[in-house]
């Protein structure tokens, strides 16, 4: 039987790092950020390699949908799909996310932004993709896994996502090793500088957020949605 997760992240969080753990499995496939040429041709955003995304990906969000559900190749019975929330817009049909077992990465909003202002300027709510998150959780359900959580103990943490999703816990998942893969998308050369160097989770780095003043009312904005989703983490 083929299971496939779709495990919904926010930017400036650890997702592609989860994404090598899954990808450490011998039993897993991984699908990056399926939604993103999508995305970028339906707002117009201008990010790096654009082009090359455009050209790597389907451009209407069911022909993504319909790559999704290819069989997987021999040998493998999990499906990874690393998707950030913010790209299901809202002319993203929702009828398909009742056929897969979705799950969420979270990180507390004031670290988000933090993060996030140094790299890609003011972003709004919805680019952080809380929202998104909450009406998945909503209609669905699934395990919510803190990034924070994660990095503090990547064992155990690990060990509950597996059974929350039904597979058995593999120590492979808890190392890698260093360098690009092939199923990475075509922006990894723009983004995945770090993770191409590692071969673990970080370990966790307790330090302040340090919100830009102009910024702080998107954190306070993000806080409910994160405070819903946090109330149900492993």
């Amino acid at each position: 039987m083929t299971l496939r997760i779709a495990m919904w992240s926010g930017p400036r969080n650890v997702s592609t790092a989860l994404m090598r753990s899954f990808g450490a499995r011998p039993d897993c496939v991984v699908v990056d950020e399926p939604l993103y040429a999508f995305y970028l041709a339906s707002t117009g955003l201008d990010h790096p390699g654009r082009a090359e995304i455009l050209a790597s990906q389907p451009t209407h969000w069911s022909e993504a949908v319909d790559e999704l559900r290819r069989p997987l190749p021999p040998g493998r019975s999990v499906q990874f799909e690393k998707h950030m929330a913010h790209h299901l817009l809202r002319e993203v049909g929702r009828l398909w996310l009742g056929q897969v077992t979705n799950a969420f990465l979270i990180r507390d909003p004031a670290h988000v932004v933090a993060s996030y202002a140094k790299v890609r300027g003011t972003p709004t709510l919805d680019d952080l993709g809380y929202p998104q998150q909450v009406e998945i959780f909503r209609a669905h359900g699934g395990p919510v896994l803190d990034s924070a959580a994660l990095l503090r103990d990547p064992a155990g943490q690990l060990r509950k996502l597996c059974a929350e999703l039904g597979i058995e816990f593999d120590e492979a998942m808890l190392s890698w090793p260093a360098g690009r893969r092939e199923g990475d998308g075509v922006w990894a050369p723009h983004w995945y500088a770090a993770v191409e160097r590692s071969t673990g989770f970080a370990p966790y780095r307790d330090e302040p957020a340090d919100v830009p003043t102009h910024l702080a009312h998107l954190v306070e904005a993000a806080q409910p949605f994160y405070d819903e989703l946090a109330a149900h983490r492993l």
